[in-house]
């Protein structure tokens, strides 16, 4: 459920360099404490306006921190254990960074002149549950269908909490939709490692993993729904002899856009036939997942698997 949007913030990162002065001629080289490399310093746009603004015009990516007014307990630490990791910080230098107040307003599009919203209750970032954490916004991909659009949606609640090493995961996702990357992030951060996304993300295969992810939702059932047919289509449109294999499973009702992938690929590790295609490294890969009416999510993967 990608939903356009046109808001919001923007940042660059400093790297600041340092420079080695040579020895003079028959001078003693003296070995002292190596020079320090600085660390990256993000600057956080504050206007939603001029974000939105930069980021289109660079083509970036527009990653939102929504914070509570004045700092809280969650925000003040993910602010200092995760988003000044250095890691992090080099990452974040590819985007356009903005920090929002979950107060702040934009005008509301439904309503009459002069109405406004809170930008955290825009549809738009519905899956943030109007809580505090990060979103991102896709200006850096224009030929594509989720251009303009929320990608990712991270919101911080008592049960999601994002390491370091998630906000690693979250800032390298490959390019999609909202649900696509999702659960790329959901596989990728499983702590057994698994691998299926190692591989070259497809169009084909996400295609057709949207396509029966929205079937399973329409049926509301969960299941390899015509698959000795669509296994004969898939095949014969992937390069180099590979062979298509899929994987299925389905979120408990209600559960919300992350949990309810990171629940699916629980789902996968219990099925050891499901698990072996998941934890495996394919060549190609699509992964995707929809919500039927009984609020339900779900899952499908599709690989591109040499035989």
């Amino acid at each position: 459920m990608s939903v356009n949007l046109a808001p919001i913030l923007g940042p660059f990162i400093a790297l600041l360099p340092f420079f080695v002065q040579g020895l003079p001629a028959g001078a003693s080289e003296v070995v002292g404490e190596p020079p320090a490399t600085a660390l990256p310093e993000v600057e956080w746009l504050s206007d939603y306006g001029q974000a939105v603004a930069a980021a289109k015009r660079e083509g970036r990516m527009l990653l939102v921190y929504f914070c509570t007014p004045g700092g809280n307990a969650p925000c003040n630490r993910f602010r200092a254990t995760t988003l000044s990791d250095p890691q992090v910080r080099a990452r974040m230098a590819n985007y356009v960074c903005v920090q929002v107040c979950l107060h702040a307003t934009v005008p509301n599009e439904a309503g009459g002149e002069g109405s406004e919203i809170r930008l955290i209750h825009h549809k738009a970032f519905e899956e943030m549950l109007g809580r505090p954490g990060i979103a991102i916004v896709d200006y850096a991909n224009p030929e594509t269908p989720h251009y303009k659009r929320v990608v990712s949606t991270f919101p911080i609640t008592d049960k999601l909490w994002y390491t370091p090493e998630k906000m690693r995961v979250i800032l390298d996702l490959p390019a999609g939709t909202l649900t696509q990357r999702t659960l790329i992030y959901a596989v990728r951060t499983h702590p057994e490692g698994p691998r299926s996304t190692e591989g070259d993300p497809c169009a084909d295969l996400t295609q057709e993993a949207t396509e029966h992810s929205r079937h399973q939702a329409q049926i509301r059932r969960q299941g390899h729904h015509f698959w000795n047919v669509r296994f004969q289509q898939i095949t014969q449109r992937l390069p180099g002899g590979l062979v298509a294999s899929e994987v299925c499973a389905e979120s408990w009702p209600g559960e919300r856009l992350v949990e309810a992938a990171i629940e699916c690929v629980r789902s996968w590790r219990s099925s050891s036939g499901h698990w072996g295609a998941v934890r495996s490294r394919h060549e190609r890969f699509g992964y995707d997942m929809k919500r039927g009416g009984n609020g339900v999510w779900y899952a499908t993967g599709i690989f591109g698997k040499r035989p």
